[in-house]
């Protein structure tokens, strides 16, 4: 599947779409889906979702982000202790730092000045590939998890706490 999404540049950028079983990740080429997948780099427990995760050839390498974005997700939700089904988070990865400001800029109108961030309008994470790693993508999914887990939204102070716990205890 390509397409314009919301909250981009206003030049085309044609998306590529892997769907998980909790996301929707939008990317722009293999090579930032490969490294996505080496920035990436959680490993679950074998008592837990789906074994050690490694890295992979070129004919399974979606199946692989597959799996992390996954066990990722359903870390977090298993860290907040905030299980439920939901709606999935789109995770749109940007190529570059310029791709992900013009982004920023289409939404808020005004300059951006972080490196991701959760959009509860959207239900979309915005990262870019040149500087994410899995406890940013955690910390971000962690937002969209709790931000549609409770009955009435937290304020942002509370949700950020949160998120900051998911990412520091992400690998404990």
């Amino acid at each position: 599947m390509c397409g314009i999404v919301k909250g981009q540049p206003s030049d085309d950028i044609f998306w590529q779409t892997i769907e998980t079983k909790h996301t929707v990740i939008r990317y722009q080429s293999s090579r930032d889906l490969k490294k996505f997948n080496s920035r990436i780099k959680y490993r679950v427990e074998t008592s837990g979702l789906k074994g050690l995760f490694s890295s992979s050839g070129p004919e399974d390498i979606e199946d692989t982000v597959i799996k992390k974005a996954d066990a990722l997700f359903e870390k977090a939700q298993q860290i907040l202790d905030m299980r439920k089904k939901m709606k999935k988070v789109t995770i749109n990865v940007y190529h570059d730092k310029k791709q992900l400001r013009e982004a920023y800029q289409d939404i808020y109108m005004k300059p951006c000045n972080i490196r991701a961030w959760y959009e509860y309008r959207f239900h979309t994470i915005y990262m870019c590939i040149e500087d994410m790693h899995e406890g940013m993508l955690a910390h971000e999914m962690a937002h969209g998890i709790i931000d549609h887990y409770l009955l009435v939204r937290p304020p942002s102070a509370t949700a950020e706490i949160l998120a900051r716990y998911v990412d520091s205890h992400l690998k404990k």
